[in-house]
Order: C-alpha cells, then sequence, then structure tokens
C-alpha cells in the first residue's frame, strides 16, 4: 500500500517538461510567424495584428472581412485551431484561432503555432502562467520595444500534462474568457445606450447653449512618472490610491475601471475621489475612465471633477462625444500631451439644470449596470490569476532537458495521473 501510495503521489507530481523543439520530433507542429507590415492591419481587411489579440480573443474590427477564399493562402494566413501568440510590445499573450478569423493574415508581430488541439490548448493556457512570464521576460530584447523570437519560443520549456487534465483546464479557461466576454459586451451596450441618450438629448433645436470646461468643471494635470512612485509596504495594506498613467486608459472596452495596475501609498499625491474623470489622449481620440477608488493621475492625465456631483454622467458623454475635439487641444507628436490649461478651453454643450438632472437620472442606472458588471469581470480575473498560480505550483521547476532534440528518439513515458479533472469543472 505505501509503494502504491508513494507511486501516485510521485506521478501527479511529475509533469514532463519538453518544449516545441523536443515535441516536434514525434508530433506534427508547424511553426511560423507573420510578415505583413503592422500598418497592414489598419488599412486591410483581413489582417491581424498583435493590437488585436487581447483577453485571449482576437479581437480585429474587419474580422467578417476573412475569407480563405479572398487570395492564396501563405504561411502567415491563419487557421482555426491555430494558437496565435504576440511577439511585440505585449510579448507572450495569446488567442486560439477561431472559425470567425481563419483565412484572416497575420502581420510580423504575431507566431503562429499550427499542432494537436491539445497541445495548442495547453499553450494558450501556460503562456499566461506566473511561471511561462517570467522566463519570457528573461528572453526578451528590447532594442526598441520588448521582442521576443519564434525560435525562443520553440526552446522555451514547459511542462505537458496528461491529455485529460488539459481538457479539464480548457473548459475551465474557456468558460472565464466566455463569461467575461459576455459582461463586457453587455457593459459595452449599456454606455454606448447612455452616449445614444447624450446624443440625442444634445441636438435639440434651438442648441443649447455652450460653456467652457473651465465654469463647469476643475481640470488638473496629473504630475510625475512611474518612476517617481514610492515603493509600497512590505505588508499587505489597503491604505494605497490608484495610480494613473495615460497607458492604462487606452483601449478601456468601457470607462468604468475597478482597480488600476499602479498603486501609491495613500498619504503620497493628490488622490482624486471616486467618480472623478481621468483622461489622456492619442492620436485616435481622447480616452477617458472614471475610477471606482481614489486616484492619482501621472503626467499626461488630466483629472475632470465637474463642479456639481450630479453632472457627472452628463460631462462623461460630452467629453466621450467630443474626442476629436479634445484630441486637438494636445500637444506634442500623436497628440499624447494634454494639460488641464488646454482642457479648459474646450466648449462644451450645457442644458438647463433641469435637464442634466433629468438625464442624471435615466444614465445613472445604466452607468451601476456597468459598474457591477466590471467587478464581476474583475472576480473571473481573480479566479483565473489562483488557477493559473496553481497551474505554476503543480508544474514545479522546470529543468531545461538534458538530452539535445536530435538524440531523442521516441517521446519521454507520460504520467498516468494528474490533478483531478472534477475539481477543475
Amino acid at each position: 500500500m505505501e509503494a502504491n501510495a508513494d507511486q501516485v503521489a510521485s506521478g501527479r507530481a511529475a509533469w514532463q517538461t519538453t518544449s516545441i523543439e523536443i515535441e516536434r520530433l514525434h508530433r506534427d507542429i508547424y511553426t511560423t510567424s507573420g510578415f505583413l507590415d503592422e500598418a497592414a492591419a489598419d488599412h486591410a481587411a483581413g489582417v491581424v495584428s498583435s493590437t488585436f489579440v487581447q483577453d485571449g480573443r482576437i479581437l480585429s474590427p474587419r474580422t467578417k472581412e476573412c475569407r480563405p477564399g479572398n487570395s492564396a493562402p501563405s504561411r502567415s494566413t491563419l487557421r482555426e485551431g491555430d494558437l496565435a501568440v504576440v511577439l511585440v510590445r505585449r510579448v507572450g499573450d495569446s488567442a486560439l484561432v477561431t472559425a470567425e478569423h481563419a483565412g484572416c493574415t497575420a502581420t510580423r508581430s504575431i507566431g503562429i503555432i499550427r499542432a494537436e488541439p491539445h497541445i495548442v490548448r495547453w499553450l494558450h493556457i501556460w503562456l499566461q502562467t506566473p511561471t511561462a512570464k517570467a522566463r519570457i521576460d528573461e528572453d526578451v530584447t528590447a532594442h526598441v520595444e520588448p521582442t521576443i523570437s519564434l525560435d525562443t519560443l520553440r526552446r522555451m520549456p514547459f511542462p505537458l500534462p496528461p491529455p485529460d487534465v488539459i481538457t479539464a483546464y480548457h473548459r475551465a479557461f474557456g468558460l472565464i474568457e466566455e463569461m467575461t466576454a459576455l459582461y463586457q459586451e453587455a457593459a459595452r451596450k449599456a454606455v454606448e445606450l447612455a452616449d445614444a441618450l447624450h446624443d440625442d438629448w444634445a441636438s435639440t433645436i434651438p442648441p443649447w447653449e455652450t460653456r467652457p470646461l473651465a465654469k463647469v468643471a476643475k481640470p488638473k494635470t496629473g504630475r510625475g512618472s512611474e518612476r517617481s512612485l514610492l515603493p509600497l509596504p512590505t505588508e499587505p495594506t489597503t491604505d494605497v490610491t490608484d495610480v494613473i498613467a495615460p497607458k492604462d486608459l487606452y483601449d478601456l472596452p468601457v470607462p468604468h475601471v475597478q482597480r488600476f495596475r499602479l498603486s501609491n501609498p495613500a498619504n503620497e499625491g493628490d488622490a482624486h475621489p471616486p467618480g472623478t474623470l481621468m483622461l489622456s489622449t492619442r492620436s485616435d481620440g481622447a480616452h477617458i475612465a472614471v475610477p471606482s477608488r481614489p486616484a492619482t493621475p501621472l503626467r499626461g492625465v488630466v483629472a475632470v471633477r465637474p463642479n456639481e456631483d450630479e453632472d457627472g454622467w452628463w460631462l462623461l458623454h460630452e467629453l466621450r462625444s467630443r474626442r476629436n475635439d479634445i484630441t486637438r487641444l494636445a500637444q506634442g507628436q500623436n497628440g499624447r500631451e494634454i494639460s488641464a490649461g488646454g482642457l479648459k478651453r474646450l466648449e462644451v454643450t450645457w442644458p438647463d439644470q433641469f435637464t442634466r438632472t433629468d438625464f442624471h437620472t435615466m444614465a445613472d442606472p445604466l452607468h451601476a449596470m456597468a459598474r457591477l458588471l466590471v467587478a464581476k469581470i474583475a472576480t473571473l480575473h481573480t479566479l483565473r490569476d489562483a488557477l493559473l498560480r496553481d497551474i505554476s505550483a503543480k508544474a514545479g521547476v522546470l529543468r531545461e532537458p538534458t538530452t539535445k532534440p536530435e538524440e531523442q528518439s521516441a517521446p519521454a513515458p507520460r504520467p498516468t495521473a494528474g490533478p483531478a479533472s472534477r475539481g477543475i469543472h
């Protein structure tokens, strides 16, 4: 009995360490990368760049124009079941290619892995783990921007559990991704409905009066940079405030944010209360968020607080409707340097107080719904991160293979036991 118990315990702990390079000796695995320039994704139909690989999915706005029959397939043509891996900037992010994107063409910032379904699904999960991210960080080069080569990806060691374990994990992570996408879409529609209400109310005839922003709100330019932030206490504490850099506002699905990636001790800096509008700009327009916690803006971010709290939703949607006007007030390359001084001159449509109050009454439930959905997404992310940490722990320390790939004529024996599937469902 003791011998059997030891055998099972060792089998459960031993996930085979391998790599794409090794697995290619006895599996049909194909790896390549795109060759189109990144700019092609902005001007050509059916082109996927690293920008569109986010949250485990491909978000290209022109995916309906991906058609396998439109042009002759090339090595950079995506197929259903491929794994698209980001090689530049957000290195290591990946997405499974669905039928919706089959036939799209990848740019050179995308690596393509084509293999048996359970291998591709496992790599998609493994690349999200703390162990994989740390290994990628070690191998990243940054001459201009963070980059990882396809060769490095092929040689990178990873653990390989039994197929039934991979299937259980794939189901769990797939459900998390589906629920996240569902909540994001519902939150986005709620905010878009409030946008539509604003646009309708703002387009009255005769038109409402306009006022400079300085007359209806208090904008304040952020200060400092990420490098100027003080280290957080080593002991866990809730006495911190969020810190917002310009890039934290780009490409948000909705303006509501549960928590930002940076924080500072609560007694440091000028923190603004929850509900303050945080705004930054780049060439594609203004980007605005509404933090749910006290937050401090860094350089390149302007905090905008309405004179009256009940004007907050009208002001948010008014600024959203004037994204391009705001960018024209910004300075610097690609319109990234916005300041409170420049923003004060912006003319905004400003109805009478009764109309603004009525709009608040209409829009507030929509934003409450969006905030609730954002909180649910944060809970899903916490669950996902816990699963990824658990996978890293089960994998243990990954050791480099001691033999060269060409010396391995047959696959190493795989363990017959793994983490119980019922614990993942």
